[in-house]
């Protein structure tokens, strides 16, 4: 695919290590998001330089939690929630990455608990989350209609990403996870967003933001 019309965005966890976000910025990237938690107990060691990097930066900030199937829903959102603190207007929504299945918690359906999830998420930090995830996961595990959120989509080596079950559109997609980018040791995942400019960028993220 060809993102060079895109703004371009990447996102990081420990796994990238430290990150020079000033060089990042420099490298025409305008958005990223950093991992903050997993499961009910997770931190990312490097979520809170990269955090305060990107804002030092200038870039459109957000923080993603990488959602376990078989843990608490409502423990997993407090946690996130914990770590990342209030949300200025201007940050990026809170996302959910939910891209695999390690169980069903209570047997109540993948579905219902990540409803619970987005729904103390959301009352929390007065943002409308948004949900991360694969179609390939999506459609064959979950399969539920949560189009009211927005999709940042992740599919490789296509010229545009399959929209899974509830969606028509998605507002991000990660396009590789094999990137590189100035500032970033290694290899990095970049994405695109898809408005077309950092105005519209930020002026979609305060639409979502309850004051």
């Amino acid at each position: 695919m060809n993102a060079a019309g895109n703004l371009q965005g990447i996102d990081v966890s420990h796994y990238q290590g430290q990150v020079d976000w000033s060089a990042v910025a420099a490298a025409g990237i305008a958005f990223a998001f950093a991992k903050a938690t997993d499961g009910i107990t997770y931190t990312d060691p490097d979520f809170q330089a990269n955090w305060q990097g990107m804002r030092a930066a200038g870039l459109a900030r957000g923080a993603y939690h990488f959602y376990e199937t078989g843990d608490d829903p409502v423990a997993q959102a407090n946690h996130f929630v914990a770590t990342v603190g209030a949300l200025d207007a201007g940050d990026l929504p809170p996302v959910v990455d939910i891209e695999s299945s390690s169980g069903d918690y209570e047997g109540r359906g993948i579905a219902a608990n990540l409803q619970v999830w987005l729904n103390v998420v959301e009352q929390a930090l007065g943002r409308t989350p948004m949900i991360y995830t694969n179609p390939s996961f999506w459609n064959n595990d979950v399969s539920a209609d949560f189009g009211q959120y927005p999709l940042w989509i992740a599919q490789y080596g296509v010229a545009a990403p399959t929209v899974p079950t509830g969606w028509s559109a998605w507002s991000f997609w990660q396009y590789s996870e094999q990137g590189s980018v100035g500032g970033v040791a290694g290899e990095v995942d970049q994405d695109i967003y898809a408005g077309a400019s950092l105005a519209q960028l930020i002026q979609w993220s305060r639409s979502r933001f309850q004051p």
